[in-house]
């Protein structure tokens, strides 16, 4: 039906389905760190866990769609090229937190775990790429590992959120996960569950619509996959995280913020597990092409940056932020100039 639309109304439909998805990822932040007070799970588990992964649910639809069309590197680009985006976010996020280093302020055992959790993931797809083509019913063993990987990685998280056997330092600058005082704690959670569910719902509709038009984008103007997945639908799908970053940050949900990133990008590895069920060809790994393992990397460099400034905890760096936090923003600018103008 997209395919006899104008280039003027797909831009239009475009748009309006990125904004309805950055509206509801809004409305879904406030009430994440209500529901995070009410069942007292807390910031970074909630943030982590609920928020990624409503925040990232549009993504894996377009991913997913991408997959069943046959378009491989359309479906791994948009997953991988979104978890570089998202951690961009952190960077972008430090600027707009004044007193201290972002990362410092928000330490929490779990986003470390986490953090360690999701590098163990996107380690496992270049180890399906590299290695020889084995699927059993089109899917890679890889994928059934990732998944139940997660499944147990969550687990491990909500022990070392509820049970830490170690807490960082506290200094003056460091920002505890406490209750809003405007927040009833022993308040019922199953309307505020409900609305965000609903929200859920609509993100996931709003993904679908993505993928349709930058389906048409790629075949009508033959634009390359890796492109479009990595630089324009990761990016749009990925503004939630931004948003609902900026907003956690304002709200002084600081664990909330960090969590939702690194927990989004956790449950972004997924993406490629859901997308290798869908590609019926075989391996979605073995599809895909140099561009999108580079993107691969690029992500996991970027965790690793970022678990080091959350272990580092430098309090003011260059620019007044954390030295993390401008090496995420020149890797990832370095990252698109290479992909824009490499020959």
């Amino acid at each position: 039906m997209m395919q006899d639309l104008s280039l003027p109304l797909l831009l239009g439909i475009f748009a309006l389905a990125g904004a309805i998805v950055v509206a509801a990822s809004i409305r879904a932040t406030a009430l994440a760190d209500l529901i995070a007070d009410r069942t007292k799970l807390g910031e970074a588990m909630v943030g982590g866990i609920l928020l990624g992964g409503a925040t990232s649910l549009s993504g894996v639809v377009v991913s997913v769609t991408a997959a069943y069309g046959g378009d491989a590197s359309f479906a791994v680009s948009n997953a991988v090229g979104g978890i570089a985006a998202q951690t961009l976010f952190l960077g972008l996020a430090d600027l707009f937190y004044k007193r201290v280093n972002l990362e410092h302020a928000a330490a929490e055992p779990a986003n470390l775990f986490q953090a360690v959790m999701l590098l163990i993931l996107l380690s496992m797809p270049i180890a399906a790429m590299a290695g020889p083509d084995i699927a059993y019913f089109g899917v890679s063993p890889v994928s059934v590992v990732m998944f139940l990987g997660y499944l147990w990685g969550v687990r491990l998280s909500s022990i070392v959120g509820e049970r830490p056997m170690w807490r960082p330092v506290e200094t003056s600058d460091t920002r505890r996960d406490e209750p809003d005082e405007d927040n009833d704690p022993h308040a019922p959670v199953l309307r505020p569950a409900l609305i965000f569910v609903g929200l859920v719902a609509i993100m996931g509709l709003s993904g679908w619509v993505i993928s349709q038009v930058a389906g048409v984008f790629i075949t009508r103007y033959e634009l390359s996959s890796s492109l479009v997945g990595a630089l324009i639908t990761a990016i749009i799908t990925s503004l939630p995280e931004l948003v609902t970053t900026l907003v956690a940050v304002r709200r002084g949900a600081l664990q909330l913020a960090v969590g939702g990133i690194i927990g989004g990008n956790t449950f972004d590895t997924l993406f490629l597990v859901f997308s290798d069920v869908a590609y019926r060809e075989g391996s979605i790994f073995q599809a895909v092409g140099e561009t999108d393992l580079y993107w691969l990397a690029t992500g996991m460099l970027m965790t690793a940056i970022l678990l080091g400034g959350l272990i580092l905890r430098q309090r003011e760096g260059p620019a007044r932020i954390g030295i993390e936090s401008v090496l995420l923003i020149v890797i990832y600018c370095c990252a698109v100039a290479v992909e824009l103008f490499a020959p």
